[in-house]
């Protein structure tokens, strides 16, 4: 049996997940915009209320651009984990799910899926890296270039650049850029030609510099200001990595942003998106 919570019982919940930092950050940073910014629709999901073991934050889905929306979990226990998506409906088995839990919370995922013959890929394994103190960032020299915020209008070209974006990833994708801090650097026609956003879960990412215009050092500019933003808006500054991209890696490492040692944040896709369409 889960409970889904009231808007008032995500403020507390966020209250409690602070307790299990830094571990928990992907869905504490998830609360934490929910909590304070109007976005696009998600249910959050708890084993039970108030001394929970088990959250679950499930967005919306309902249509095909909406289906790479990440489902993110946070359990600290394991066993109470299965019993939760065993005997629950808060997983739907048939349908396509998105899926952001740390590795070993995901063997569980994993498990339960294979029992039923639900086909399952890796998307992503990440290093979690936490910024603890802005006031070290760098001052960078930012007086020559263009700097301002994505808009709706470049909902194409970020879903078009980014390694994942497809149909099923614009519905994530517009709610980020119409709701979520970002940054950018235009070009003279007011193109972005680098930018960096905020997804769901508050982790800053989706950083991305067009080739041609790479080695100027917007990489760094962009992830300074976007990490200000948040500092300044109480959110916590953190990014995943990776773990094949050790270029991002050695900037953010370089900007200050340390790495939790022996935790990776993984995400899986359960089906095919096609089944869901």
């Amino acid at each position: 049996m889960t409970v889904e919570l009231t808007q008032d019982q995500m403020k507390m919940a966020e209250t409690e997940l602070k307790g299990y930092l830094p571990k928990s950050l992907q869905v504490y940073g998830y609360l934490v915009l929910k909590n304070r910014v109007t976005s696009d629709p998600a249910r959050v999901f708890v084993d039970k209320w108030p001394h929970f073991n088990v959250i679950i934050c499930k967005p919306h889905i309902e249509q095909e651009s909406d289906l790479f929306r990440d489902t993110v979990v946070f359990a600290n226990n394991q066993a109470i984990l299965e019993q939760t998506i065993r005997k629950s409906s808060v997983v739907d088995w048939s349908r396509y799910l998105c899926l952001g839990a740390s590795l070993v919370n995901m063997e569980i995922f994993k498990a339960v899926a294979s029992e039923s013959d639900v086909p399952y890929k890796q998307l992503a394994a990440c290093h979690m890296m936490i910024l603890e103190d802005v006031s070290k960032l760098p001052s960078l020299d930012s007086s020559k270039i263009s700097l301002s915020s994505l808009d709706i209008s470049h909902l194409g070209l970020v879903n078009q650049m980014w390694k994942f974006g497809e149909d099923a990833a614009s519905g994530m994708i517009c709610n980020m850029i119409t709701n979520f801090p970002s940054c950018c650097v235009l070009d003279a026609e007011g193109k972005p030609v680098s930018w960096i956003l905020t997804y769901p879960s508050c982790a800053i990412g989706m950083l991305y510099t067009v080739p041609e215009h790479r080695g100027k050092g917007y990489a760094k500019i962009l992830i300074c200001t976007l990490a200000r933003k948040h500092y300044a808006q109480g959110y916590p500054v953190y990014c995943f990595i990776e773990e094949e991209n050790m270029v991002s890696y050695s900037i953010f490492k370089n900007l200050g942003f340390t790495e939790v040692p022996s935790h990776r944040e993984v995400w899986f896709e359960f089906n095919d998106y096609y089944i869901s369409r």
